[in-house]
């Protein structure tokens, strides 16, 4: 899942744009004039990107840090293979090529000739057994896995039973160098502050609080594809800063949200300034904390699911750039996964306030006669849904969703202390509702088991990254594990389905709207971006397909 969103306020927005100003032609507090001017020339070639959740940078370059640094593992480090969600296929990366066994318990990746680690040494199989090895004891779960062996250039992942989703879950893992790893006496408490990897742009340099450059790595085993100088990040608290220095052109690539993108940004120069938002995102959903009374009742779930007008969630709270959900529970990423039967005949996920309040009747969850609801024990039907301050787009579906539950007696209070709080009450079941999205795997598994399976739900109090909402379903769990152990896609399609049909029975999450995946950019500087028309990747820096970006833009001649 993705990170949340920061904001800030204009003023601390414009004071961040200033600073960014300042990093941008290589001037600091303390810089001298020579010293400015010689980083300005440099500064040009980079490829400036904004990160708008991280006020500062810490020098920690570690994939097991508990906030990983941009570009850890989108430019440093890579995968075996790449998904990519815009244009539904696998381009190999590390791995030329891999094999499923007829038997479903393994997977052989071959890896590719004359790759080098960016210290000069080469990437063999042993760095990737390493790697996996090294994130299931920092990291857990991979309980599929029995173990992992290499021969030559094969590096062959074995499983106790088939398990299809395995595919993307250890091809996408970032293989790191067991040579520079192995020799850290507690690599979970390493900085990593001078990486060591395979990607593009690994080097370290200029770092700052404000700002880090990463530049060339010198043995890339596209050097070819290395058209660009360096990255150049600047980091902004929040939205209003980076859609600041997105506006003014001192960004070439802006993928946070941008309120009014057209008016804002696209108008400043719309020859040179394009977005492409597609709805490949994770869903996005009002999660219901089924650990408490009355979110424990499927009737309540799906009643407050009809009294929610998605229309006015996608259209105000996310500036028109959202698609409202349907019951398949499946955002955009799965197009082709959606069981037809289901979409087309929704009933929970439709604007209906009377049919939400005639449920809630029929529930046992009486209106009074001040026109709002009370629960079972007599108690005032209410509750908060909680969302971290910074995020105005966020902010805005909850405050839709509090007006649109009023129309059936409903009273939810908008909560928003900071991300950190609001993550903190999810992880521990400390919470009532919140907006959370779901898992986005190229397969559909972790989507649905991640929403209703019972090998991801932990106790209230105990710590969780994953299913929030704490629900399981012994049907989907019986589902779950038979699209584990198939093989071919097409029977995979055909449990998917069914899962589709529990998801719709049960409505374990209160889908909202299928999440874009933001991205806009300026090409004054640089070309080769991908779009709707070619859609070789996202214009996501976040997602795996970052790297194909970075290795297809050249500066404009």
């Amino acid at each position: 899942m993705t990170q949340p969103k920061f904001f800030r306020s204009a003023r601390t927005a414009a004071a961040g744009l200033a600073l960014g100003a300042m990093l941008l032609t290589g001037c600091s507090a303390t810089g001298t004039a020579s010293e400015g001017t010689d980083a300005a020339a440099n500064a040009s070639a980079f490829l400036t990107i904004p990160r708008e959740d991280m006020g500062t940078f810490v020098q920690n370059f570690s994939p097991f840090a508990p906030t990983v640094n941009p570009m850890v593992q989108q430019s440093i480090y890579e995968s075996l293979l790449i998904f990519n969600p815009a244009q539904g296929n696998t381009v190999p990366w590390l791995a030329t090529d891999w094999k499923t066994a007829d038997d479903g318990k393994s997977i052989s990746f071959t890896l590719r000739e004359g790759v080098k680690w960016s210290d000069g040494q080469p990437l063999v199989a042993d760095d990737v057994a390493y790697t996996f090895e090294l994130q299931k004891k920092l990291m857990g779960g991979y309980e599929y896995v029995d173990g992992v062996s290499t021969e030559g250039n094969v590096v062959t992942f074995n499983f106790n039973k088939p398990w299809s989703p395995a595919l993307y879950e250890v091809g996408q893992l970032s293989i790191l160098p067991k040579h520079v790893w192995s020799a850290l006496a507690e690599p979970d408490k390493a900085t990593n502050a001078k990486p060591v990897g395979t990607g593009p742009y690994t080097e370290v340099d200029n770092f700052q609080a404000q700002s880090f450059v990463l530049k060339k790595n010198p043995n890339y085993w596209q050097p070819e594809k290395q058209k660009i100088a360096g990255i150049k990040m600047l980091a902004f608290a929040g939205n209003d800063g980076a859609n600041l220095a997105a506006a003014s052109g001192d960004v070439d690539w802006a993928p946070q949200y941008i309120p009014n993108i057209e008016k804002t940004f696209i108008s400043k120069d719309e020859d040179h300034r394009h977005y492409w938002f597609p709805p490949t995102g994770s869903m996005i959903n009002w999660q219901l904390n089924t650990t408490k009374a009355p979110f424990d009742d499927v009737d309540v779930r799906k009643a407050l699911s009809m009294a929610v007008d998605r229309e006015q969630v996608t259209t105000i709270g996310m500036g028109g750039y959202a698609e409202p959900a349907d019951c398949t529970g499946l955002s955009g990423n799965y197009e082709t996964w959606k069981n037809a039967q289901v979409q087309d005949n929704c009933t929970w996920t439709k604007h209906d306030v009377q049919k939400a309040n005639d449920l809630l009747d029929d529930a046992g969850y009486p209106m009074g006669a001040d026109g709002k609801r009370t629960l079972k024990d007599g108690k005032p039907f209410e509750f908060k849904i909680s969302v971290g301050a910074t995020s105005s787009d966020w902010l805005s579906v909850a405050n839709v969703i509090s007006q649109n539950l009023a129309d059936v007696g409903v009273t939810v209070k908008v909560d928003s202390p900071d991300w950190a709080t609001v993550v903190a009450g999810y992880e521990m079941g400390d919470f009532d509702s919140g907006i959370v999205w779901s898992a986005n795997d190229p397969s559909p598994y972790k989507s649905f088991s991640t929403a209703m399976g019972s090998t991801t739900v932990k106790p209230v109090g105990t710590k969780t990254f994953e299913n929030y909402h704490r629900f399981d379903d012994p049907e989907a769990d019986a589902l779950l594990a038979e699209l584990a152990a198939a093989a071919d896609e097409s029977v995979q399609k055909e449990i998917a389905n069914k899962l589709q049909e529990e998801y719709n029975d049960a409505a374990p999450l209160v889908p909202l709207f299928s999440g874009p995946e933001w991205g806009a950019y300026n090409d004054t500087r640089f070309t080769g971006w991908p779009t709707e028309d070619n859609p070789y990747a996202t214009l996501s820096v976040r997602a795996p397909t970052t790297v194909l970006v970075l290795t297809s833009l050249e500066p404009r001649q």
